[in-house]
């Protein structure tokens, strides 16, 4: 199997880069900046831009599977990178015939549950809110178009060694989750590839 990674040389997408590799996967990892990855057998690290329609053409192409790690250090200023990224890839996957795509949303994208939340999410809007609105418009393109899509939508991440003991809900809230591994979520995305139980869904992660 060939998987493309968007976004792989953040912390999520580089999780996503070793796991699949552990799995035995063909990997493309694409980045605008890839040689920031370590070289690896059975990884090919290209320089894309994916803002760029015609080079994400050419990323896709003998793709089985698509996962967009996608994101932004610049989380206060207004970002199009995960609309105008998902809309180019998605165009991509239409051109070679792809169909399974699997992206990083947040929790804070979707309504508040119960109190802590409707008390929370206003203060990361004020910090955050520029990307979660872009975040918004991602999922609304994928819920308009007819790919086999999976939005996973993780409450806070941290960087530490992956547990295996996720939870996780489909299109409900985690009431009293609110941290999870890079790792676990990594893993919980690549285990979600040939689950058909999650297409068309979005699900919350957390540990």
């Amino acid at each position: 199997m060939r998987i493309v990674i968007f976004g792989a040389t953040g912390g999520t997408g580089r999780e996503l880069v070793r796991q699949s590799v552990a799995a035995g996967y063909a990997v493309a990892a694409v980045a605008r900046h890839p040689e920031t990855l370590a070289p690896a057998a059975g990884v090919e690290l290209i320089a894309a831009d994916v803002t760029d329609c015609a080079s994400v053409v050419l990323v896709v192409r003998g793709a089985d599977v698509v996962l967009s790690a996608l994101g932004t250090r610049r989380l206060k200023e207004a970002t199009t990178v995960y609309s105008a990224g998902v809309t180019n890839i998605l165009a991509a996957m239409r051109d070679s015939g792809v169909r399974r795509f699997i992206a990083i949303s947040a929790v804070p994208v979707g309504a508040p549950h119960g109190l802590a939340e409707h008390v929370i999410f206003p203060i990361l809007y004020r910090f955050f809110g520029a990307a979660y609105e872009d975040m918004k418009r991602m999922e609304a393109i994928l819920a308009a178009s007819d790919c086999e899509w999976t939005v996973f939508r993780p409450t806070q991440l941290v960087d530490r060694p992956a547990t295996g003991r996720y939870r996780t809900a489909i299109d409900a809230p985690l009431p009293g989750a609110w941290r999870v591994t890079r790792a676990d979520l990594a893993a919980a995305m690549l285990a979600s590839i040939n689950d058909a139980a999650l297409v068309r869904h979005i699900v919350t992660i957390s540990n």
